[in-house]
């Protein structure tokens, strides 16, 4: 499962390698060698090998990284994420929540003025560094983002949220091979399409669809979400978990100084999905194998 997700992210590192140059691969570099590195440090004294699992951490911990972010910070980020969000917990399979969202969320608390570094894409980073507002700003600021720029990543953002086509794209591969789940990726878009939607009649928040391109909210639908070990277990609590990410999702971003809620939202739901499972779950899910 772990390397079928791996798979799906491939184009996506591409894109993001192509449009931030040197910036993107020192990012994934540096969250590679120290989301490992963590995580061998605290199995050496086990004598157990280090599992596929933290790759895809580091794989979705690096692609949610702003591009101008100092390395130092990225590796804290994924340092925390993997020691305090997983292995505080016993390791893979035990963590509550999901440790890559763990890190990210970390810097963004700790270093909210260094962890906000957007670019301006350009080939291969050619550009002169410069910062560029992201489509959730722009929408909060009342403009309309381009759609092209939406679909095919070539606007302000994360390494790998930015092109809507290629996260639909692994979505559909993910969904075809049984990797991920409909009911949790579905859920949470039907949840935030919903919510958003009934705010946007009486003129609050941004417009349903574009919101879905503009941030992270498709991101995190598809590789986030979608995590087997700190979502819910059973069939109809991932339904419940999605549409509470979704609508957290919109209340930050229509009421809070946060132009994002993503990783709030995450949070959130892997905090009560032991309860979910406990009191309207039923018909267990599959147990995924590495």
């Amino acid at each position: 499962m772990m390397r079928k997700v791996m798979y799906s992210l491939i184009p996506i590192f591409i894109l993001s390698i192509y449009l931030y140059g040197i910036r993107a691969l020192g990012l994934i570099a540096v969250s590679f060698f120290f989301g490992i590195a963590t995580e061998y440090l605290f199995l050496k004294k086990k004598k157990k090998k280090i599992t596929e699992a933290v790759l895809v951490t580091c794989a979705l911990y690096s692609l949610s990284m702003p591009p101008g972010i100092p390395l130092w910070i990225a590796a804290i980020g994924i340092i925390f994420g993997v020691s305090m969000g997983k292995m505080a917990y016993g390791g893979f399979g035990r963590n509550i929540f999901n440790p890559a969202i763990t890190g990210r969320l970390f810097i963004y608390i700790a270093f909210p003025n260094m962890a906000n570094k957007w670019l301006i894409p350009g080939n291969f980073g050619l550009t002169d560094g410069t910062a560029g507002a992201t489509p959730l700003e722009v929408l909060r600021d009342g403009g309309i983002p381009n759609i092209t720029g939406l679909l095919l990543g070539t606007r302000s953002g994360s390494l790998g949220e930015s092109s809507g086509i290629l996260i639909i794209a692994a979505a559909l591969y993910l969904l075809y091979t049984k990797t991920a789940s409909w009911r949790s990726m579905g859920a949470t878009l039907t949840g935030y399409l919903a919510a958003q939607t009934f705010l946007y009649s009486f003129g609050l928040g941004a417009n349903p669809l574009y919101g879905i391109f503009s941030g992270s909210l498709l991101f995190i639908s598809v590789f986030m979400v979608t995590d087997p070990v700190s979502s819910p277990k059973k069939n109809n609590s991932l339904f419940a978990y999605g549409i509470l990410i979704g609508l957290s999702v919109v209340l930050i971003r229509t009421f809070s100084l946060f132009p994002e809620g993503t990783s709030f939202a995450i949070l959130l739901g892997n905090t009560f999905a032991p309860l979910m499972d406990e009191t309207i779950g039923k018909t267990k899910v599959k147990e995924v194998k590495l």
